[in-house]
């Protein structure tokens, strides 16, 4: 291989490495950095401020992203995709698309490259298959960092609601209780905490309590949180107490989750017998039957070549 081609292998090397890093953390909501003010966690609104070579490339992805129609449509479902797994802010679109754009794009050079390298007939349409797939691979995994979000919005949930009910039974206003349960989960659970905030935030600026507490459960694709949204609504509505309902709550969704770890520990007896069966035992048959199989035909050889 000629130093031209070891050159360009570590710049192509180097861009996927670069593209994925710009993937996996550039899109992350912006911390928070006034340690004295009263919004308790980070919303990540505003954008974060990047600049060095960091900022390059985001812009370069911000350019590209510009570039495709509907990127900074309010409509765009992926909007509400990239809302569900935690970045609000409004150039996380176009960025989105921009890295999108150079998955496919990198993908192809490198399969144009490497079937021209390699002399190969099919370069062209593993090129389009490659630059498709590159182009899909973001959707894939920022469906797994949403479901992962909701995952922890889930768990963390049963704690909000026992916080929410002290502070309901101390004498306090939803408002105020919702405002202290974020501040007490801002480092235990970062991602409801700025949930309640915001929440919290929408109340004050709203004037209708309903639409901001449904807003909560609309911004993340969560069945448990639009569960408790209802529940806040359907109390606001109707004038029931708040605190034994959200103990109520709070006690049935822990009962829930203790009997799906049960029904998934039992499964496991099950999922195991594949692994078992078509990888351990082929293994274990190897170890101990091996050597007798070859010390039988060792021995039928041997009487065989005596006669």
């Amino acid at each position: 291989m000629t130093s031209e081609m070891l050159t360009l292998t570590f710049f192509l090397v180097m861009l996927g490495a670069i593209t994925a890093i710009g993937y996996f953390f550039v899109l992350r909501p912006a911390g928070s950095r006034n340690e004295g003010a009263v919004i308790p966690a980070d919303i990540a609104i505003a954008e974060p401020v990047n600049s060095g070579v960091y900022g390059v490339f985001i812009n370069t992805f911000r350019r590209m992203g510009d570039a495709i129609p509907g990127s900074h449509s309010d409509t765009n479902p992926l909007r509400k995709r990239l809302v569900a797994a935690g970045y609000r802010w409004p150039g996380a679109l176009p960025i989105f698309y921009g890295i999108k754009c150079a998955s496919a794009v990198l993908l192809g050079v490198i399969t144009l490259w490497a079937s021209a390298f390699f002399l190969s007939e099919a370069s062209f349409i593993g090129a389009i298959c490659l630059a498709a797939f590159g182009y899909m691979a973001p959707d894939i995994i920022l469906n797994r960092l949403a479901r992962a979000r909701g995952q922890r919005l889930r768990s963390a949930l049963p704690a909000a609601l026992d916080l929410m009910v002290l502070s309901i039974e101390s004498g306090q206003s939803l408002d105020q209780a919702i405002l202290d349960t974020s501040r007490a989960l801002k480092t235990t659970s970062p991602d409801l905490s700025a949930e309640l905030t915001l929440m919290h935030l929408e109340l004050r600026a709203s004037n209708s309590r309903a639409d901001s507490i449904r807003a909560f459960a609309d911004r993340n694709d969560e069945p448990e949180l639009r569960k408790v949204s209802n529940l806040l609504i359907d109390t606001d509505r109707f004038g029931t107490s708040l605190g034994p309902a959200l103990r109520t709550h709070s006690r049935y969704m822990r009962i829930r989750f203790r009997q799906q770890a049960q029904e998934k520990a039992r499964k496991l007896g099950v999922k195991l017998i594949f692994p078992v069966f078509f990888l351990i035992f082929p293994a274990v048959l190897l170890v101990t039957l091996g050597p007798a199989v070859i010390l039988l035909f060792t021995q039928m050889q041997t009487m065989v070549n005596s006669f």
